[in-house]
């Protein structure tokens, strides 16, 4: 997921798309794809709105995972109809879905492992990454999740706060997303659906877990990240 304005983090985004950020020395798009290639992935769908022509040349120059694009730019489209949009390349398998502005420190887990060893297409329209809020930094919520013992996650709702963050990359069968009527929403619709089903479920690795959402989360990642 690569198509979002960037509006937190301007200035830096007044002239580049966000994913094109570098945080310790690497592209945010390029820490992804790293993650997603080092698990086996060998092909991805980048979708691209905001100096679309910036990143497409960019990705041209990785060698592996294969990219192919998803083209946004005649509108912003959310997560969810960002998904549906390309469909034509993503096929009607369950797929990974990662957004492009994260980035982490791993501990003695391969989060990504964990969660292909836990999908069970059975029981689950997702499985997410959810991170203890103490592990995490840069996130603007109190909390998005509980999670039971069984991985079932529920929304805060009206709670005051929750123990887990939502990390962005999951397992998603995309035919929930794909039944949607509208053409533009968020993927949070499509989880909200699935944890009234019990079908919404949960991983948690160890590790350092960042969002870099504005300035002020890119300098506190970078001197995570130098610390390291």
């Amino acid at each position: 997921m690569a198509a979002g304005l960037g509006t937190r983090m301007r200035p830096l985004t007044d002239a580049r798309p966000k994913a094109l950020i570098e945080v310790g020395g690497r592209t945010l798009i390029d820490h992804t794809l790293d993650r997603l290639e080092a698990a086996g992935v060998t092909r991805a769908v980048v979708n691209v709105h905001a100096f679309a022509d910036q990143l497409e040349a960019h990705l041209a120059r990785r060698r592996s995972p294969e990219i192919l694009i998803s083209d946004e730019r005649a509108a912003l489209l959310e997560t969810g109809g960002g998904v549906k949009k390309g469909r034509a390349l993503l096929g009607e398998a369950p797929i990974w879905v990662a957004n492009s502005d994260y980035v982490w420190l791993e501990g003695e887990d391969d989060p990504l492992a964990m969660v292909a060893q836990a999908w069970d297409p059975a029981r689950m329209d997702a499985c997410l990454i959810v991170i203890p809020r103490a592990r995490t930094m840069g996130f603007d919520t109190p909390g998005d999740f509980f999670r039971a013992e069984d991985g079932r996650l529920t929304h805060r709702n009206g709670a005051a706060e929750a123990p887990y963050h939502c990390f962005g990359v999951e397992i998603l069968d995309p035919q929930r997303v794909y039944e949607v009527a509208a053409e533009r929403f968020s993927l949070f619709q499509v989880w909200m659906a699935a944890a009234a089903k019990g079908r919404l479920r949960g991983v948690t690795p160890d590790g350092f877990w960042m969002q870099v959402g504005d300035p002020a989360s890119l300098a506190a990642a970078e001197a995570r990240l130098e610390r390291r």
